[in-house]
């Protein structure tokens, strides 16, 4: 530890403290730091920090002032009266500031990356190409901007080649996955602080748009936004979404005019791969993703996916500003959750937007989103909710044929409602041409092969998904459900434990692992664990089937009164599958007949429903199979 005025540096945990609160910092900016400090008193070049810190590795030493200057910040020093870091003009760095003795620490190590004279030869490549004449105009000037821009974008590049081949040669094998990025939520800067809705919406459509990469793990939303306003260690990020690689920025936003900063970062050490910062109005903001999603997979497809990647697709703009903040507003609230409240002003909003500018085809996807879900959930009729995701989605495939969400938005209505599961499959393929790493791709595929009774190619496809969102808790539990069907009860046990400590609060972990346990013939534990279900429907359910493992009768009787009782008219199959589970057989065909005239959302997956073990060998059953085209 090493002490200077407020500050104390913990070398070995890599944090910068000030008194008692630990200052925000990046990898690097911590290590440059660190070798300041260590040298304190002393005048370092430029070449002696690029040596000690990326000695196999050129790097631009416009990278290097770009940290100094956000440690000044973090520090709250000043170039022009500094207390801690002097510039010495021609020469180098000093650190001023008094430095308490203790026992030392050598240098940070250098990046394992030797490409060094690859990048060089690069550069003067350009360099030589580009260079100004004396008498260069104002246009050849911004030219050799631009073209500083695309070295530092090459020089990260092949720092990220050398990566990828130290794991191809074993080295730190396993630890990330690669090539992969994460998007995290972009800050909102604006004063106000009331543009969270267009901060998320930008890195939402960033993440959408990376997504259509092929070859790229793109880390999904949910997971992503568990960073969300907090100032992790990009190495540990990485760590916990297994990804090599970390895009984030932030928005500022006073009246018309937006500025968007983005920076691009290797997770491992946090090496700073690209950044830019554009201004611009509001009303070129699609151009700026554009621009931001491009520059970012210039840099990974280079290298990373060999140069081989598409072109990234522009995201249809809509014609009208205003309309894409309405459509923004819509995706913030749709994403809050499934309460009423929030999934209403969702589709306020969608209605917004469309009434600005209906030809926005994103729009009409996310409102046929939006209303599959409020149908799913009983917030409005489901007849004519899925009726009218179902034309909202297809006027959305109508206006963009090369969009994925309105084909995913299809897709939905067809397995919920329609049971149309050959429909749903061909809007599924074209969904997964357009956007191979949506996770949504991999979970409803997992969905259509367990319904076809293929639960081991249902599980394969969910851990796709969970690799795509693993902080997400029912990412998790629903790959243990599926290990349940599967009857792999230990590994199902692990999963549902991982959603758990994840969020405690959890809905449906407590029924899954009590169903598991029941499997398993451990009824007395199921008992203590349906206990702590969050969801009342849930726990009736669960009991129901516990009360009856345990011999208990009435008490199992009286779960189920409670279930139809309350849930009569929501919860049909569950009540079909506690009668089957009770060996009750004309009981649950009655309540079948109920799920399938109601369009219940839990009757697809009865081919291999454990519960309906008893009633699966009666004629009736294999009739609601072809009834539902389940049969094949």
């Amino acid at each position: 530890m090493k002490s200077f005025k407020a500050f104390r540096l913990d070398r070995e945990n890599h944090i910068l403290w000030r008194n008692e609160d630990r200052v925000p910092m990046s990898p690097k900016e911590f290590d440059i730091l660190a070798y300041l400090v260590e040298h304190a008193g002393r005048v370092v070049t430029q070449d002696q920090i690029l040596d000690a810190l990326w000695s196999d590795t050129y790097v631009n030493p416009e990278v290097l002032r770009k940290y100094i200057l956000e440690i000044r910040k973090a520090l709250g020093d000043r170039p022009e009266n500094p207390e801690f870091i002097e510039t010495v003009p021609k020469r180098g760095y000093r650190f001023v500031a008094s430095v308490a003795n203790d026992n030392g620490n050598e240098p940070p190590p250098a990046l394992s990356a030797s490409h060094k004279a690859e990048v060089k030869v690069l550069e003067e490549k350009i360099e030589s190409e580009t260079a100004p004449s004396k008498r260069e105009s104002g246009f050849a000037k911004r030219k050799l901007w631009v073209v500083t821009v695309g070295v530092l974008a090459i020089v990260a590049v092949v720092g990220f080649l050398g990566y990828v081949r130290s794991k191809r040669n074993g080295r730190n094998a396993g630890s990330l996955n690669d090539p992969s990025i994460a998007v995290l939520p972009f800050a909102d800067m604006s004063p106000a602080k009331d543009q969270e809705y267009l901060s998320d919406g930008l890195s939402e459509q960033l993440i959408h748009d990376l997504a259509k990469v092929s070859g790229l793990k793109v880390v999904s939303r949910s997971s992503a936004f568990q960073f969300k306003g907090k100032n992790e260690d990009l190495r540990d990020v990485g760590r916990k979404l297994g990804v090599a690689n970390v895009l984030e920025g932030s928005v500022r936003r006073e009246g018309n005019h937006v500025r968007v900063t983005a920076e691009l970062f290797k997770a491992d050490d946090g090496f700073q791969l690209w950044s830019q910062t554009y201004d611009r109005q509001i009303s070129s903001i699609f151009a700026v993703q554009d621009e931001i999603a491009r520059a970012t997979t210039e840099a990974l497809q280079l290298k990373l996916l060999g140069g081989n990647g598409q072109p990234i697709a522009s995201t249809l703009p809509s014609a009208n500003p205003e309309a894409y903040q309405a459509y923004l507003q819509a995706k913030y609230f749709n994403v809050r959750g499934q309460n009423k409240e929030d999934l209403g002003k969702a589709l306020a909003y969608t209605d917004a937007a469309i009434k600005l500018d209906d030809k926005y085809a994103p729009a009409w996807a996310l409102r046929a989103s939006v209303q599959n879900m409020m149908a799913e959930v009983g917030i409005i009729d489901v007849t004519e909710g899925f009726r009218r995701a179902r034309d909202d989605a297809e006027r959305a495939i109508a206006l963009d044929p090369t969009s994925a969400s309105g084909y995913l938005a299809l897709a939905r209505t067809q397995i919920d409602y329609d049971w149309d599961w050959d429909a749903a499959s061909t809007c599924l393929a074209k969904a997964a041409a357009l956007e191979p790493g949506n996770v949504e791709v991999f979970s409803i595929r997992s969905y259509l092969f367990r319904l076809s009774g293929n639960p081991a190619d249902a599980i394969k496809q969910y851990e796709k998904a969970v690799a795509l969102d693993p902080l997400r808790s029912n990412s998790h539990l629903g790959l243990g459900y599926l290990l349940y069907v599967a009857r792999r009860y230990e590994q199902g046990q692990a999963e549902v434990q991982r959603a758990l400590d994840l969020n405690p609060q959890v809905a449906l972990a407590h029924l899954t692992r009590a169903k598991i346990l029941v499997a398993e013939g451990k009824p007395q534990q199921a008992l203590t664990e349906i206990e702590s279900e969050t969801l009342e429907w849930a726990k009736l359910t669960g009991k129901a089937l516990v009360y009856h493992a345990l011999g208990r009768a009435q008490d199992s009787d009286a779960a189920v009164a409670g279930l139809i009782a309350k849930y009569g008219t929501q919860a049909a199959f569950q009540i079909s599958q506690a009668y089957a589970f009770r060996g009750e057989s004309d009981k649950s065909f009655e309540w079948l007949e109920r799920a399938y005239q109601q369009r219940d959302a839990g009757l697809p997956e009865i081919k291999d429903d454990p519960l309906l073990n008893n009633v699966r060998r009666d004629p009736r059953f294999a009739a609601l199979l072809t009834r539902m085209r389940l049969s094949k």
